[in-house]
């Protein structure tokens, strides 16, 4: 009939319009990843910015003139010769605005959860012309082609089984080629949002690395992290493990959010518009469809686990084992000597089983969640849906209210065989698309559980940029008893000299080891440092080296032109060049005039000139720390002295296993180079220093001139003593047994006189 074939021809119109808007929408998502760039360099043109960590300085590097942070001051005061004073990390008068302010709220979703994630997509999404973002618009588009793509699926479903029902075995085979040729854009969109999603996730790891390495690097962080603050027990836990869940769970969950909802409401578009077009009402379906999704989301809500807590707790307990773990291997030769394999499997096996009970707790809270949801999304859902599916068909008139009454009068006179395939069509498709959209609603409902998950990592790298940050600043927590401890004290870089003005050695636990130090170091002097274990002598040095904070007024050169050697010279990777001048490379040296006949000349000076040969030349690379013996590490350390040439050396029992001769001569060489010298040693090398400063253990120091020449007398007149009383004991029991041989109980003293054994 007319109508029959105007309906035909208006169905198949809407076919091509929805084909057409597939292939245009896939047209769009594979054509926006070649022109976005070109956009985004025409935009941006010259105002490009050379790429560098996230959140990097602009002002001095580390190890700048002016670059060390110092304590709560307020304008510098001027010392001798000094040059600009370094901003605390309290410093009242430019004290800085905290980019990672604390939040105490526990990981949860929650108002905290959401401004640590606002913070956190500011470092994901520096720009709005950044590469994430073209990344992301390109995931959204792929995203929108599958829900359009799944509709006219939905649909062509429909018409298969129409034409299954009619017995129409042409337009069967006609609608089976469409629906195989549609599969080939599906199946590349399928691909694509998978791809662009493991893409976007690499790329906010990329941002999320650049930041916390520019943070880590800088100021020392990486040591005051692990010496001085106790809040991350595994800072490398979160440098890597924490940071790429957190990036791959914001990829994927905004991959399980953005489609299911664009399902959801494509979707409930399609349905309404069909069961309108057939007459059919829709109120009830839709308030069937809102009251069980509302009760299933009330019911699971009030019944779900705190995963965001399971998770954060299951990540630090992660982090304690591989800590444990890695005490092992960096201890492995003390333990191995004290036998004590069974103390530290007994360690890891209760890291371990706390560890796997955490786990058994989250599979538990897993198990009756997971049965809930599956009993409400699965059949509570399916029942549901049946209802809604067979409602507007079972009451369905086959026209509309807007139709014209020729058009519902051909409707009432249709045959029952088409009133069948309309029907069964009709059913197909609804029950495609509501299944697509309970499928879309039951992934945005079960977000939830990954927005927990998500709110757990985003506390925990939240955490780690707050303490990076608030180490910067000179606050530290975790460390000591009786709570935060905040840096008091001000540094100030000058040209010459080092001055002590009442600087108090404090240890990171808050325990005072000297009241107040009050010391000053010309470029003439050579100071030797001694006393007792534990009195501060290596912990002064690590303050002059900035690795710990000062509390008073510190005056000393910029950390560029003084220079640490350990008692344990650290061995980097790389070369045996690498090894001399670390922590310069090549090009460092290059441009510093220097060839490697001038690292000659330096290993000459350590006696340590015959090593280039056996290693076999300075491009060798080897293991250095098993390859050079203690001696040749501690000589190591001392070339990289010469090779920097500071004009202080702060030399911490540095040459405990080289021999005295070639010690010696190392002292020398570095007195005669114009070096002033910072020694901590327990050998007698008083005529290489001017000076001494004295520790007594108690908080007591002295600072007195040093002449060479009459200590070393009275030195050796202290070993004569020593070696002639050492004999004492030995000649006493001695006399006692020739008295009693003799049988006379009253020996006498070389004068006659009687012997007192008391």
């Amino acid at each position: 009939m007319p109508w029959s074939a105007s309906r035909r021809v208006s169905r198949l119109a809407r076919g091509v319009t929805a084909r057409r808007a597939a292939v245009a929408l896939t047209v769009v998502a594979l054509g926006a990843r070649k022109l976005y760039p070109l956009l985004r360099r025409a935009a941006v043109g010259s105002r490009h910015v050379a790429p560098g960590p996230v959140g990097a300085s602009t002002g001095a590097e580390p190890g700048a003139t002016g670059a060390e942070p110092g304590p709560d001051s307020g304008s510098a005061e001027p010392g001798p010769d000094s040059g600009s004073a370094e901003p605390g990390p309290d410093s009242g008068h430019r004290r800085p605005v905290a980019q990672w302010p604390e939040e105490d709220a526990a990981p949860g979703v929650n108002w905290a959860f959401l401004r640590r994630l606002v913070r956190l997509l500011r470092v994901l999404f520096p720009g709005p012309l950044c590469p994430e973002t073209g990344l992301l618009a390109l995931h959204s588009a792929a995203l929108a082609s599958r829900t359009f793509l799944s509709l006219y699926v939905a649909r062509l479903d429909g018409r298969l089984a129409r034409a299954i029902v009619r017995k129409s075995p042409q337009r069967f085979a006609r609608l089976l080629i469409q629906w195989l040729l549609i599969a080939v854009p599906a199946t590349f969109v399928n691909s694509a949002i998978r791809y662009l999603e493991g893409r976007l996730g690499l790329a906010f790891r990329g941002r999320l690395v650049a930041q916390a390495y520019g943070l880590y690097f800088r100021a020392q962080t990486y040591y005051r992290v692990s010496t001085m603050d106790g809040r991350l027990r595994a800072p490398d836990q979160s440098l890597t493990e924490d940071l790429v869940a957190f990036a791959s769970a914001v990829a994927h969950l905004y991959s399980n959010l953005t489609k299911p909802v664009l399902d959801v409401a494509v979707t409930s578009y399609a349905l309404l518009g069909a069961a309108r077009a057939k007459g059919a009402g829709t109120a009830w379906p839709s308030a069937i469809a809102g009251l069980v999704v509302g009760l299933t989301a009330m019911v699971l809500r009030g019944c779900s686990p705190r995963f965001g807590e399971l998770v954060a707790e299951e990540a630090r307990r992660k982090g304690e084992l591989r800590y444990m773990h890695a005490r092992v291997v960096a201890n492995a030769e003390e333990i191995a000597f004290y036998g004590g394999h069974q103390a530290e499997l007994a360690l890891l096996q209760r890291c371990y089983g706390a560890l796997a009970a955490h786990l058994d707790l989250v599979l538990l809270q897993r198990l009756w969640y997971v049965m809930l949801e599956q009993f409400l999304m699965k059949y509570v859902w399916s029942a549901a849906g049946l209802v809604m599916v067979a409602v507007p068909i079972v009451t369905a008139t086959g026209y509309s209210q807007s139709d014209s009454e020729q058009v519902r009068q051909a409707a009432l006179e249709m045959k029952e065989e088409e009133l069948i395939g309309e029907r069964t069509e009709a059913f197909t498709t609804a029950r495609n698309l509501l299944t697509a959209a309970a499928d879309a609603t039951e992934r945005v409902m079960a977000a939830y559980k990954e927005v927990t998950e998500l709110a757990g990592y985003t506390a925990r790298v939240y955490e780690m940029f707050q303490v990076f940050e608030d180490v910067q600043r000179g606050r530290f927590e975790g460390v000591r008893a009786d709570g935060p401890l905040s840096v008091r004290g001000r540094v100030v870089d000058v040209e010459n000299g080092i001055i002590c003005e009442n600087i108090p050695i404090i240890t990171p636990t808050g325990d005072v080891v000297v009241a107040g130090l009050n010391l000053r170091v010309d470029g003439d002097m050579h100071l030797l440092i001694t006393g007792p274990n534990g009195c501060g002598k290596s912990s002064l040095f690590r303050i002059l080296g900035g690795l710990w904070p000062a509390w008073g007024v510190l005056y000393k050169p910029p950390p560029q032109r003084m220079f640490y050697v350990p008692q344990r010279p650290y061995m980097s990777v790389g070369s045996l060049r690498d090894q001399v001048i670390y922590p310069d490379t090549a090009q460092d040296m290059a441009r510093k005039g220097l060839t490697d006949a001038h690292l000659e000349q330096i290993l000459s000076i350590v006696s340590l000139n015959y090593i280039v040969q056996r290693e076999g030349g300075w491009e060798a690379v080897s293991d250095w720390k098993d390859v050079l013996s203690g001696g040749e590490k501690q000589r190591m350390g001392m070339a990289r002295m010469f090779y920097h040439r500071p004009q202080y050396a702060l030399l911490d029992e540095c040459t405990s296993a080289v021999s005295i001769d070639v010690e010696g001569c190392i002292f020398q060489a570095a007195k005669d180079a114009g070096i002033s010298l910072l020694s901590i040693t327990h050998r007698p090398l008083w005529k290489y220093h001017t000076h001494v400063l004295q520790f007594d253990g108690e908080g007591g120091w002295k600072l007195e001139r040093l002449d060479a020449a009459a200590r070393l007398s009275l030195t050796e007149e202290k070993q004569r003593l020593e070696t002639q009383l050492a004999g004492v004991p030995r000649v006493q029991q001695r006399l006692a047994e020739l008295c009693q041989i003799l049988g006379d109980d009253t020996p006498t003293g070389p004068a006659g006189a009687p012997h007192s054994s008391a």
